[in-house]
């Protein structure tokens, strides 16, 4: 059975959005199982255990530009839960922006599960006192269950002849971007430019000045990736777009043929999957919602996140499907600027390095 329960944004859906809602759909087995009425137990016998549920339900909490894997992923392990346990499950997601979601649970939007966009995110979960310390330690890979890298899509034919960040800061280019402070697309966007000189052997001074440059030439800052994607594609403004390569290999993988250059010096775009303590103690979810998450780094997930465009976090999927991703010769993360917490307090905090850089464009 297979049921879907979908609410959408009045606005209109982008080719390539990276934001969006898509509330509730709710994912069965096949065959639902029957009740039966047992009889009391005779005299002397004991009182067998209570029976597991016919069904069970969870919830994942996710961003917009997984769906396109999790409705592939989600029957799979509905099915293979139901081979080996012999109950029916309904997983109910919902999708919207990364920063909307964790606000969303922090909230009171009751997630066995979450897969965001960046740790940060569910950092802030786990600060809301939702999810338990070391939450990264329980999962493969640092609870890392795909990736992707910053591209720069241009317009056909490439006429401004824009090959790596470095050609962001030249005079006569348009950048659309969304603002770092409130879109994590937009972090990644920042981190990716910042990191092309530092981990070059550039220093800050000189990584602001290519930032300073960056954000010179990016006359409007969108509000998230989504309304980046309205101003490129649709509006037509811009010269250039900073996405995620994901994103564009998804539109590719559906027909349309996107213009863009990986830069070779990038940030690896990390997302993380974990369980929300709280809420699967509370519901007793716990062990289905953590081997839905076990599941999700398993041979057969990890293509279907390939499929669609993300780089898989199991190295054997990522070498079988190397030949789609975009080569980068020098590779960074998040660790490389000391983490999120380090992260936060030097960018993107009130009055760190992003806002010096707004203050001094008069922005």
């Amino acid at each position: 059975m297979v049921a879907n329960f979908k609410l959408r944004s009045p606005k209109k859906l982008l080719a390539l959005a990276a934001t969006g809602l898509s509330l509730s759909m709710a994912i069965a087995a096949c065959t639902p199982s029957s009740t039966d009425t047992a009889s009391s137990p005779a005299a002397g016998e004991s009182t067998p255990a209570a029976a597991a549920p016919a069904k069970v339900e969870i919830t994942l909490v996710s961003y917009a530009v997984t769906q396109a894997a999790y409705e592939n992923i989600i029957p799979q392990f509905v099915a293979k839960w139901k081979a080996e346990k012999g109950q029916d499950l309904v997983i109910n997601q919902s999708y919207a922006g990364s920063g909307t979601q964790a606000r969303a649970v922090i909230d009171g939007l009751e997630a066995d599960v979450v897969a965001l966009a960046l740790a940060l995110d569910i950092q802030k979960i786990e600060e809301a006192g939702l999810i338990n310390e070391g939450w990264e330690k329980e999962l493969p890979n640092d609870s890392i269950v795909h990736k992707s890298v910053a591209v720069l899509v241009t317009r056909e034919g490439n006429p401004k002849n824009i090959q790596d960040w470095s050609d962001l800061a030249k005079d006569g280019i348009q950048i659309v971007t969304a603002n770092p402070k409130t879109s994590g697309g937009a972090r990644w966007n920042f981190l990716g430019a910042w990191g092309s000189v530092t981990q070059n052997g550039g220093t800050d001074e000189q990584a602001l000045e290519l930032t300073t440059k960056l954000f010179q030439n990016t006359p409007i800052l969108a509000k998230d990736a989504r309304e980046s994607t309205d101003i490129f594609f649709n509006q037509g403004q811009g010269d250039v777009l900073i996405n995620y390569e994901n994103e564009v290999l998804l539109a590719k993988i559906k027909g349309e043929e996107l213009p863009y250059v990986v830069p070779t010096t990038n940030i690896s775009i990390d997302n993380p999957v974990t369980v929300v303590d709280a809420i699967v103690d509370k519901r007793g979810t716990r062990e289905v919602a953590e081997a839905f998450t076990q599941f999700l780094f398993t041979p057969e997930a990890q293509e279907e996140f390939a499929k669609v465009g993300f780089r898989p976090s199991d190295p054997a999927v990522a070498e079988k499907f190397a030949d789609q991703f975009g080569k980068v010769d020098n590779l960074f993360t998040v660790a490389d600027f000391g983490g999120w917490d380090d992260i936060q307090a030097k960018f993107f905090a009130d009055g760190a390095v992003f806002d010096q850089i707004q203050a001094k464009l008069g922005k």
